[in-house]
């Protein structure tokens, strides 16, 4: 059964504050998969209510806005990615939930936790356990909440608020494609609309017609974690100049018998499961992987993981027709060579199809999180080592 997520506003009376503010004035309250998160005490009334009063046209407003970063943009050190994505930053002077959004592309996470005093007042949030679903719940969410705040301002004869011009152009913009990746590598560099450097954003565009969208995006959401915007042409001079031939045939691992990426199982599961799956048809069982066979795997030379190089910010492989398929490892000692080699396998395998471009980054994109587990499995399955932990401590 799906996971549910609802963002309902019950009207309640206000006196003061603008047209719009009194309009949409209520009792706020956000529901996920029958967990409240917005559950608080008030100090008022001496008890707990299921969400704050507050204006429901301000958070709708912050909702349309922050749409495009809430749904692909994910959890960063950023010092500004709290403001599109903590509810507390709508500000307005309302006490909002303590409530984090953020999304790893396929799946999205509600951090709701208590207000930061104990003591607070008149509003004291109470938190709860985390929840994570299915972006497109989140999608789901925001277009029935936003019309029923909407319909509100209609019902006291409001009309062309600020909302309605953010809400009909984020609409023009999800039904245009070519505006909407444009939007989508925006809120994956950090950026709000129209914010982003025009350069780095036509740049990223052009890419993605030859690389692909889904690996240019992976690319795009690098950048705000130190990374550095690469050309087709600065890949392919990199992968021509230092990287090593592979990756050119990987049939024999049966890939379209794995596990594929989904909503409906998170990450981590994702990658461990295809690792484990892996090992089995390869009958490793739990064998250690050694260095030539971990590039037997990946059908490249194993002076790929022995040298003694430095390469540039970025592990990747390239499919290019005039230089054939190029591995190119960023880390310098032999460990993170093998565990970015492990990685690039992984997003091989839970990635078939047309992309040119698989990337290992630091960012914490669903595909990151993925290949992570899948190398962590592949080259040290997490059962074995329990039982070696559990040997150490006995002895």
């Amino acid at each position: 059964m799906p996971e549910e997520l609802a963002i309902t506003l019950s009207p309640e009376r206000l006196d003061e504050g603008s047209p719009e503010e009194r309009a949409c004035f209520g009792l706020l309250t956000i529901r996920a998969d029958g967990v409240n998160l917005t559950e608080g005490f008030d100090s008022w009334i001496n008890g707990y209510r299921p969400g704050p009063l507050v204006s429901g046209y301000h958070a709708a407003e912050w909702l349309a806005w922050n749409w495009w970063r809430l749904r692909w943009e994910p959890q960063s050190s950023s010092p500004t990615w709290w403001r599109a994505h903590k509810m507390v930053s709508i500000g307005e002077g309302y006490i909002w939930p303590n409530l984090t959004i953020f999304s790893d592309g396929l799946r999205t996470a509600l951090i709701s936790r208590p207000s930061s005093r104990p003591n607070a007042r008149p509003f004291r949030y109470v938190g709860t356990d985390p929840c994570i679903l299915a972006s497109s719940r989140l999608e789901a969410a925001i277009d029935a909440f936003v019309p029923q705040v909407l319909a509100r301002l209609r019902d006291s004869g409001i009309s062309e608020t600020n909302l309605d011009r953010v809400w009909e152009d984020l609409l023009a913009e999800r039904a245009n494609p070519g505006v909407a990746l444009r939007r989508r590598l925006e809120a994956l560099l950090g950026a709000d609309p129209d914010e982003a450097t025009p350069e780095t954003i036509e740049q990223l565009v052009r890419d993605a017609d030859v690389l692909g969208k889904n690996s240019i995006s992976e690319l795009a959401a690098d950048i705000p974690s130190g990374g550095v915007v690469w050309g087709a042409d600065a890949l392919r001079e990199v992968a021509r100049s230092r990287g090593f031939d592979g990756f050119q045939d990987i049939s024999g691992l049966a890939p379209g018998t794995l596990p594929q990426a989904g909503a409906n199982s998170p990450a981590w599961l994702l990658g461990a499961r295809v690792a484990k799956t892996l090992r089995a048809q390869l009958g490793l069982g739990a064998t250690p992987i050694s260095n030539k066979k971990l590039a037997d795997l990946a059908s490249v030379s194993e002076r790929a993981l022995l040298a003694d190089v430095r390469d540039p910010d970025l592990s990747f492989v390239l499919d290019d027709e005039q230089s054939g398929c190029r591995l190119v490892l960023r880390p310098k000692r032999l460990p993170g060579r093998r565990f970015d080699l492990a990685r690039l396998l992984g997003d091989r395998l839970m990635n078939p199809g047309s992309e040119k471009l698989f990337l290992a980054t630091r960012s914490r994109t669903f595909r990151q999180k993925a290949q992570r587990s899948f190398a962590a499995e592949l080259l040290a399955p997490f059962e074995e080592v329990s039982v070696l932990l559990k040997g150490m401590a006995l002895t």
